[in-house]
């Protein structure tokens, strides 16, 4: 959830930047056009992306009643990620309660792993998930927050490299695995409360692709990585009457302190998401070892 209070009257600056366009996220096409964010945001597994944006647009409705606003239409967002791998897909586990329990139960304290759409997703062939990581940014003397979510779900287990050795190597000797192509996903949310632009948060969304390949990503042709960013220092008002909006942005030559942080975050999110995570037996007998059980 963005903000505590009803996204779709209280609208956000976002921008969304595709490095590779192997997936099927709804939303990004009116947020490449009007840079903002009028809804709350989903993840989940690919053949479940109708389904969960069904009861997305069916709990805005409901808030927008609350407040009188009758809701024809709502540019929602659903990121997905394949989790065939473990899970039966074509079950279509998730229904409408489980996209209300998420929103009723959203916190700013979360579990991290194989939780939620991260229960069945893998990333370099040991068992992915959900994970998180921020920094505090200081400008003109008060600190601001830019924090990065993940569910990771893409890369060979021999690539992955932790602080620059290639550690994917002598684990690959040392796990079975099934031989498999470089395939999957990865989906980033980026989230801050520094005041940037729709062409700024563009900007940081490529820096996620830095900390990706620190980890040895080269960003496949069959792997989505879809990064959605916004910012909650500007709010655009449901039936605001001015013609022009008074907001504040980021000095241009400032960014590279917040172009670092998402870097490093990203890295961060991806290892926690990994790190978190428990091995798994999953649809058809297939594995997932945990990272958690590697490394020293």
């Amino acid at each position: 959830l963005p903000m505590e209070e009803n996204i779709f009257s209280n609208k956000l600056i976002g921008a969304s930047y595709v490095l590779n366009g192997f997936g099927k996220t709804t939303g990004l096409v009116q947020i490449e056009e009007l840079g903002t964010l009028e809804s709350i945001i989903a993840l989940t597994n690919t053949l479940n992306v109708g389904l969960v944006q069904d009861a997305i647009i069916k709990y805005m409705i409901e808030e927008c009643n609350r407040e009188n606003i009758e809701l024809e239409s709502i540019n929602t967002i659903v990121a997905e990620c394949n989790d065939g791998y473990l899970n039966n897909i074509q079950l279509r586990a998730v229904k409408e309660e489980h996209v209300y329990s998420a929103i009723e139960n959203a916190k700013v304290d979360f579990l991290e792993g194989d939780i939620g759409a991260g229960k069945g997703m893998s990333c370099h062939q040991l068992k992915g998930g959900i994970g998180s990581a921020s920094r505090i940014v200081n400008l003109d003397g008060e600190e601001y927050t830019i924090g990065v979510l993940v569910l990771s779900n893409y890369g060979l287990l021999k690539d992955l490299t932790i602080n620059g050795e290639k550690i994917g190597e002598r684990l690959s000797k040392e796990i079975e695995l099934n031989p498999q192509k470089d395939q999957g996903s990865i989906i980033s949310i980026i989230a801050t409360d520094i005041p940037l632009s729709s062409r700024q948060m563009k900007r940081v969304c490529k820096r996620t692709s830095v900390g990706l390949a620190k980890l040895g990503s080269y960003i496949g042709h069959g792997s989505g990585e879809i990064i959605l960013g916004f910012s909650t220092a500007n709010i655009i008002k449901y039936g605001e009457k001015a013609d022009i909006l008074d907001f504040k942005f980021l000095k241009e030559d400032k960014i590279d302190t917040v172009f670092r942080a998402v870097a490093e975050c990203e890295e961060e999110a991806v290892l926690n998401s990994m790190i978190a995570s428990n091995k798994v037996i999953g649809y058809k007998g297939r594995r997932r070892e945990s990272l958690r059980d590697y490394i020293k």
